[in-house]
């Protein structure tokens, strides 16, 4: 996520805050607008499956329901695509109306709420006849109780530090690293990003004479956004919260640590963009790299798709670490509803379309599986990182950092989490602003946030 998408409704933040944050903004699309009928009220043996996403996805999704009929004997399954920002009003409509899909996908805090409010069909007493729902990585499980399973995120979301390997090369900086054992100080980032930052008349920010409001090619975006803070508060040690979810811990010295290294990438090395500089309908990822407006950038996994799609030069390394490395990973949920008339049909349904055998958006880029053999197994990791669409370096970078050096993003954890970023963003947001030193603004953010801690979901072995 750029740095600008982080403070206007995104994909990300719409769906890890559910429901009343849509309604908070007046998106109140109508019953007729999802283009589909609901479960309850669904002809005998037909499903219906909701879902968001681009055009790319869309199309995507529809073939593979189609392909799935024809394989299934016939079986009748309705999509109903619903735009990302019309997503959880919709949601919350169809379940006042009691018309719910049979299946389909879900931001975070709105399917622990569902699950609670038992509108979501707990899958712990189906595990034992479909034990492909216990061959997945363990950060993909929703739990809401002792042997209450709400479901499991759609696909693997991790970050990724992307870079264009043209301006790279053009700067003398040699490839990213690829392993963790290899990653990149902090000091080591600093100094590639320094590099790849140039003005107008060639100079880098460490020379006499940089003009930091004329500069040609920043080095990075600051990621003060989503999975890139996270992943960098946990390589130092730090959290937002404590373990347990309970007490406040983002004013601890290692997370102080970390954002004022964020806030000196603007404004002491002058390798990143200011807001301002980067506007507030600043470019994707995919163009930021393709213009050469930055050489590298820490973003999610879903960049991929459009990276490849737009012919951008790139290749991707792994995150800059500070004591450790880590990337974060995450994603919103997938869920079948209560109320289907056909549980079964539906679960087979739901371990159809995350699979890589079925979706092209795994090898489109777009996707990363969620079961374990899609990272272990090399025959199954050559089904979907196709060696001519990925990058040479991507199962190294991103494959093997998420099974062995990855971290569960904690707004996937916490509860109430809707109600906690409505304070914490804001504060985050004054820290790439440079409206205060970092050490003040988290600990007068302390008093604000520790009311709404209620403490962490629970996660259990399979």
């Amino acid at each position: 996520m750029t740095r600008a998408e982080q403070f206007r409704p995104t994909r990300r933040q719409v769906f890890r805050a559910g429901g009343a944050a849509a309604l908070a903004a007046g998106l109140a699309p109508t019953l007729s607008s999802c283009g589909g009928s609901g479960s309850a009220g669904s002809r005998s043996g037909e499903l219906t499956f909701m879902y968001w996403g681009s055009a790319f996805e869309k199309k995507a999704i529809d073939e593979m329901l189609k392909q799935y009929a024809e394989e299934h004997d016939g079986a009748k399954v309705d999509p109903m695509f619903v735009p990302v920002a019309n997503y959880p009003t919709k949601v919350s409509s169809l379940v006042a109306a009691n018309t719910t899909p049979d299946l389909g996908y879900l931001g975070t805090s709105q399917m622990y709420d569902l699950a609670q409010k038992d509108v979501i069909l707990n899958l712990f007493p189906y595990l034992d006849k479909y034990p492909e729902l216990k061959d997945r990585l363990p950060s993909s499980y929703f739990w809401y109780g002792k042997d209450k399973l709400a479901g499991n995120q759609l696909a693997m979301g991790v970050q990724i530090l992307y870079y264009n390997t043209d301006a790279f090369q053009a700067a003398g900086v040699d490839p990213a690293p690829f392993t963790a054992e290899t990653a990149w100080s902090w000091d080591d980032f600093v100094q590639a990003a320094d590099k790849l930052t140039v003005d107008q008349n060639g100079k880098h920010p460490s020379e006499d004479g940089f003009d930091a409001g004329r500069v040609r090619q920043f080095g990075t975006i600051a990621p003060f956004g989503g999975g890139g803070l996270y992943s960098l508060l946990r390589s130092n040690g730090a959290d937002i919260v404590n373990d347990d979810g309970t007490t406040y811990a983002f004013d601890s010295a290692a997370a102080i640590d970390v954002l004022k290294k964020l806030q000196d990438l603007i404004y002491v090395h002058r390798v990143a963009p200011t807001p301002a500089q980067l506007g507030k309908n600043a470019p994707t990822t995919s163009v930021q790299l393709q213009t050469k407006r930055v050489g590298m950038i820490i973003d999610g996994n879903w960049q991929m798709l459009d990276l490849m799609e737009g012919k951008v030069p790139f290749g991707v390394g792994v995150l800059p670490k500070f004591q450790e490395p880590l990337t974060m990973t995450g994603g919103a949920s997938g869920a079948i509803f209560a109320k289907t008339k056909h549980p079964e049909e539906a679960i087979e349904l739901y371990l159809y379309y995350n699979d890589p055998a079925h979706v092209d958006l795994f090898k489109d880029g777009l996707w990363a599986p969620l079961q374990k053999k899609y990272y272990t197994d090399q025959a199954e990791i050559d089904k979907w990182v196709l060696k001519d669409k990925y990058p040479p370096n991507f199962q190294s970078a991103v494959v093997e950092t998420t099974l062995k050096h990855g971290v569960t993003d904690w707004g996937q954890q916490v509860k109430n989490g809707e109600r906690i970023f409505q304070v914490l963003d804001p504060a985050i947001e004054q820290i790439s602003l440079d409206k205060g030193a970092p050490v003040d603004i988290v600990k007068a953010l302390k008093p604000k946030m520790q009311p709404l801690l209620q403490g962490k979901w629970p996660t259990q072995e399979l």
